[in-house]
């Protein structure tokens, strides 16, 4: 052998060996049972797990932690839908968490969650809704869930213990915890069930405010209620809202509800069919409306968008941020007569990321005829660009004279230095209640304004987006009516179902009637 080679040889034994990725890293008796009851919580084995957690109890090497007892806990519950393992699941889960408690070991959300999910598989709501009191009285960083009090609502639901579901829905809400379908649909259910028609109507409102299409399930509830002898013997009591009062507080809701109660008596009649793709019932030719905010959540929008564009500024130009914006909103109160807000940036820079692309101020202008066109040409739409974009604009020879002539007609707004466009035109569509111009996704001010669920369906009221396909302008207008539960003055409901294609010429829709007002 060459003594290179030696040498070679000879380095490669003296050198400390490189560690294999493939080998496993040692792990303290604690971890290596984690790892071991993860691996049983993947396949299910739910008799493994058991297993390990006895020899573990027994144990003296192994101190068990709250991610052992949580392991366990959704291993238990996990297996409450498998008939065969369901007693042996729930036994010793109550036991588990039992030790766990005993132990010391404060258990966080998801513990409860499976503890709760155990108790109402074995029909103990009054334990499921328990555990969870328990656990918020203690507080802490971990907070309870929708699928916390899930279990104990649907068990009383279920149970047709209605008095109890409610107190948990009166908890849920003191949390801040909002209803999905499911629990509402099951307090919907029991409270047909035991004919308490008031909770029915509050419950009908509720899908209509959180839910909007409801599932096939849903549905069937409904029918049967309305098609039921409770449903006939609720009525207004012969103390029947005048048709005014109640056009009034449609009104007043945004459209689509009036919440004053039952209206009339009598039978129901309970038809399913289609609408027309401008919101007419087919059963019954009554037209849908297009639900938008009410008057009192419009103004909380307002108020807190105006908040949030002055809080904003001020962070850049300190006390001149209200001065600037008051201006605005100055301006607004005395030039507020617009049916349309054009967010002239969004527009002029829509398509222009090529190499000769800038603003087009053509596609701004395509936008702002055909909204004139629109409204029978007799209003123009306030366009709002950023002081800096108009001035560039006037200063090109090409453009100057139209500019000039939107300055001329008031219906241009330039929005000062340093400001942001997006509160500008936000605030003004949102304050005159008019329609907005933009493909803005809008994420930023979603994030702002969390607390505002009805924000959504502002923008599907208002929002109207736009495209431009081979220089030919299509204005996505916002539907003519809203594919939600809706309540008429006369008294009539329309329920949407669910469909697989969410195709609206397809869509089901329950037309719901006294037979006298048939």
């Amino acid at each position: 052998m060459a003594a290179s080679d030696q040498h070679r040889s000879r380095h490669q034994d003296e050198s400390p060996s490189k560690p294999n990725k493939k080998k496993k890293v040692s792990r303290n008796p604690e971890a290596n049972l984690l790892f071991s009851l993860n691996s049983c919580s993947k396949s299910k084995d739910l008799s493994a797990a058991l297993a390990l957690y006895d020899a573990a109890v027994t144990s003296s090497e192994v101190r068990l932690n709250q991610q052992h007892f949580q392991t366990l806990l959704y291993l238990c519950s996990a297996c409450i839908s498998d008939t065969s393992l369901q007693k042996l699941a729930v036994d010793r889960g109550y036991k588990i968490f039992d030790c766990m408690v005993s132990s010391g070991i404060s258990p966080n959300e998801a513990s409860i969650t499976s503890v709760a999910r155990l108790a109402a598989a074995k029909g103990d709501g009054d334990y499921a809704f328990n555990v969870v009191k328990d656990f918020v009285s203690v507080g802490g960083v971990s907070i309870p869930r929708l699928r916390t009090y899930a279990p104990a609502l649907l068990c009383y639901c279920e149970r047709l213990e209605a008095e109890k579901g409610y107190e948990v829905e009166e908890h849920m809400d003191a949390a801040g915890i909002a209803l999905e379908e499911a629990e509402i649909s099951a307090l919907l259910k029991v409270s047909a069930a035991t004919g308490r028609g008031n909770k029915v109507y509050r419950y009908l409102h509720k899908l209509r405010e959180y839910v909007g299409c409801i599932c096939e399930e849903t549905s069937k509830i409904i029918e049967e209620w309305f098609c039921g002898e409770k449903a006939g013997e609720v009525s207004d009591n012969g103390i029947c809202s005048g048709v005014g009062m109640l056009r009034e507080a449609v009104l007043m809701n945004g459209g689509g509800w009036h919440g004053h109660e039952w209206v009339g008596e009598g039978k129901w009649i309970v038809k399913k069919g289609n609408v027309s793709s401008t919101g007419r019932c087919l059963t019954c030719s009554e037209q849908l409306a297009c639900v938008d905010t009410s008057e009192v959540e419009t103004q909380k929008f307002v108020d807190s968008l105006v908040a949030l564009a002055m809080e904003r500024k001020a962070k850049l130009d300190s006390c001149e941020a209200t001065v600037v914006f008051s201006e605005f909103q100055g301006w607004l109160e005395k030039h507020g007569d617009f049916e349309a807000i054009v967010d002239g940036a969004n527009i002029g820079l829509y398509q222009q990321n090529f190499a000769d692309g800038g603003f087009s101020l053509p596609q701004l202008e395509s936008v702002v005829n055909e909204l004139y066109h629109e409204s029978g040409n007799s209003k123009w739409p306030l366009i709002l660009l950023h002081k800096r974009r108009v001035r560039a604009l006037l200063e090109n020879p090409t453009h100057r004279d139209l500019v000039e002539e939107w300055i001329s007609k008031g219906v241009l707004y330039a929005t000062p230095p340093g400001s942001n466009d997006d509160w500008y035109w936000l605030y003004a569509a949102a304050k005159l209640k008019c329609l907005l111009v933009t493909n803005d996704e809008m994420r930023d001010h979603i994030f702002e304004l969390l607390g505002s669920s009805f924000f959504q369906k502002w923008k599907e009221r208002h929002q109207v987006r736009y495209t431009f396909v081979k220089g030919n302008l299509n204005l996505e207008m916002p539907s003519p009516f809203s594919v939600v539960m809706q309540e008429s003055e006369k008294g009539s409901w329309h329920v949407p179902v669910s469909c697989e294609n969410n195709e609206e010429s397809s869509r089901t829709w329950m037309c719901i009637s006294r037979q006298s007002v048939l």
